[in-house]
């Protein structure tokens, strides 16, 4: 059971950039609610109260979004210190979200601001940073060496919660790999720091670390004890990736007694959290967890429920097998024509000896050149054969290959993948985001075998994506019994909300229309909303095309609040079609998160 740094790591920039200490009031949801509303109020100008909601915030999608604002008000002018926090809270929000390499990436440009502000600090963050990051990545040698790096430049600085920081983590990755003395030692020695300088937060990690050791040695009751000290402080500043991960592994000592009612509370808490906060990492864990649980506890059909959500997110970026394939394809077509030149070459070579001799022995010689020309002839002949036999299949492999990639990704940054090598982020100013889910589909799939129930769902998603090919949509990803595609994208037109209706229609018409067969017949719900976006592929292997945004958040809450058989627009989607489609105004609703929002529905 595993625990990143990162969390803390963010609060740290709160103290060290601005200078003060953060009260247990000041963490909490009205403080950055104020932070925001303050920020705007100002007309969006004042750097420093952006850097200091960066330094609060902890969703990882409003802190790549506002990551973001501050790297471009700060290009203007050159700011190193605000371009090195840009990056390194916009490598933060990457992270949490799981996308290891694009955080690294940004770890590194942050790293180049920082040695040119001329701060060791802020070295020694990012250090700790990208340490971090390798070590999410099960790469212990590197993060090892990062973190005593960073160890060895915050000794000589002035900041005692980063150097606290940096120990700790080198100690939480001691842990990882089982060298229990070592992680004791840091850990101890990162919790003096800490309660010299009295940063609470610190102690809590420490607290829940030290519970973590004490298990490994066998000792669960201080265990225990430690890591409840520490999930108390941790609620008290809303710290949710930390509090995931102390949870389940409060859980699996349970477990381990076989007190399963308690286990079962700890790991429904720790996956309650991380849905909350989108936590990919804390939800695939919550769920291998539960389905433990369920499998001791002998309720076999809950167990492969959470096993299947657990493989749903451990697996949510697809597969980089087609580019992998197209790499050796031409790799192997690169090898076969050096062959080429080499057997012309030595043929060449031969030659050459032939003819200096020729004068010496001309009867031999012409004999000898006779039958080397017919043994040329067949060799030539049969390898003219094997190279066009070859390439053909070449070509074939290579068709095969990109039709496969063109089924992962649109053709447009298939193309781009291909040439580039990788594929650049892009904001897409109007998209329709449609999302769709079955009614009461977990209740009904405990009482049908998996193998019928993916069959159903197999039915009707094939004929989602003939409907959203049809209409130029583009699908995104299906998530459990919830579809999700979108119109406008990856090339912009001007008839994506018309498009993603008829689509919407077609769908609700087939899922309503009578079963002639035995599989399961559902009831279907539809949420469209229509904004802006960004677009792009996630992690460094099993690519897959996803978009980002508030907008899909909301067209995911039109879903929610539908009910079945019926379509859900918002009002901002209901003004783009409102004069080619006829819609039955519902009111205002108070949607999750998003405040009230007027909703209609599409007769």
């Amino acid at each position: 059971m595993k625990i990143s740094i990162l969390s803390i790591f963010i609060f740290i920039l709160s103290f060290q950039v601005y200078g003060q200490s953060e009260s247990e009031e000041g963490r909490n949801t009205f403080v950055l609610d104020s932070l925001k509303s303050a920020y705007y109020a100002g007309g969006e100008k004042n750097l420093a109260l952006l850097n200091k909601l960066l330094a609060k915030e902890q969703n990882p999608d409003t802190l790549l979004k506002y990551g973001n604002i501050l790297l471009q008000k700060s290009l203007k002018d050159s700011l190193f210190s605000n371009l090195y926090a840009a990056h390194l809270q916009i490598g933060n929000s990457y992270k949490l979200k799981g996308n290891l390499s694009e955080g690294l990436e940004n770890y590194f440009i942050a790293l180049k601001y920082a040695e040119k502000s001329g701060n060791i600090d802020y070295k020694g963050k990012v250090f700790v940073a990208i340490a971090d990051t390798y070590s999410a990545n099960e790469n212990s040698q590197n993060a090892i060496i990062y973190y005593r790096k960073s160890i060895e430049i915050l000794e000589n600085g002035n900041d005692s919660i980063g150097l606290g920081s940096a120990i700790f983590n080198a100690g939480d990755e001691y842990l990882n790999m089982g060298k229990l003395d070592s992680a004791l030692l840091f850990t101890e020695r990162s919790q003096q720091i800490f309660e010299r300088v009295d940063f609470p937060l610190g102690k809590a990690y420490c607290l829940g670390n030290l519970g973590m050791i004490f298990a490994e040695y066998g000792n669960k009751s201080i265990a225990e004890d430690r890591i409840n000290q520490a999930i108390e402080i941790l609620e008290k500043y809303a710290d949710h990736y930390a509090i995931a991960v102390y949870l389940n592994f409060m859980s699996s000592i349970y477990l381990e007694k076989n007190e399963i009612a308690t286990a079962l509370s700890y790991s429904q808490r720790s996956l309650d959290l991380a849905k909350k906060y989108g936590l990919k990492e804390q939800i695939s864990e919550s769920n291998l967890l539960l389905s433990k649980i369920y499998e001791q506890s002998g309720n076999a059909p809950k167990a492969l429920e959470f096993y299947k959500q657990y493989i749903l997110y451990r697996d949510s970026v697809n597969n980089i097998q087609a580019v992998q394939e197209i790499a050796n394809l031409r790799t192997d077509y690169e090898v076969s024509q050096k062959q080429v030149e080499v057997d012309y070459l030595e043929k060449e070579a031969l030659i050459s000896q032939l003819r200096e001799k020729r004068q010496q022995f001309f009867i031999y010689a012409v004999l000898v050149m006779l039958l080397f020309v017919i043994l040329v002839a067949i060799m030539t002949y049969r390898r003219y054969r094997f190279e066009k036999e070859t390439k053909l299949i070449i070509e074939k492999e290579k068709n095969r290959s990109e039709e496969l990639l063109l089924n992962i990704l649109p053709e447009e940054t298939a193309e781009e993948l291909k040439n580039d090598g990788k594929v650049m982020a892009k904001r897409i100013d109007s998209v329709t985001v449609l999302f769709t889910d079955f009614k009461s589909f977990t209740a009904i799939s405990e009482n049908i075998s998996p193998e019928k129930l993916v069959e159903s769902i197999d039915f009707y998603f094939k004929e989602f994506d003939r409907i959203t090919t049809k209409y130029g949509l583009e699908k995104i990803k299906t998530i459990g019994d919830s579809y999700m595609c979108a119109g406008g994208l990856p090339i912009q037109n001007k008839t994506h909300p018309k498009d993603v209706i008829l689509a919407a229609k077609e769908m609700m018409a087939f899922v309503n229309q009578e079963l002639g067969n035995d599989l399961m017949h559902f009831e279907m719900r539809i949420g469209i909303h229509t904004g802006p976006i960004v677009a792009g592929i996630v992690g460094i292997k099993k690519w897959q095309y996803d978009i980002w945004g508030d907008t899909v958040n909301i067209a995911s809450r039109m879903e929610t609040n539908s009910v079945e058989g019926r379509i859900n627009l918002s009002e901002t989607t209901y003004e783009l079609i409102k004069d080619e489609f006829e819609c039955e105004y519902r009111g205002s609703i108070d949607v999750k998160n998003r405040g009230v929002w007027k909703m209609y529905f599409l007769k």
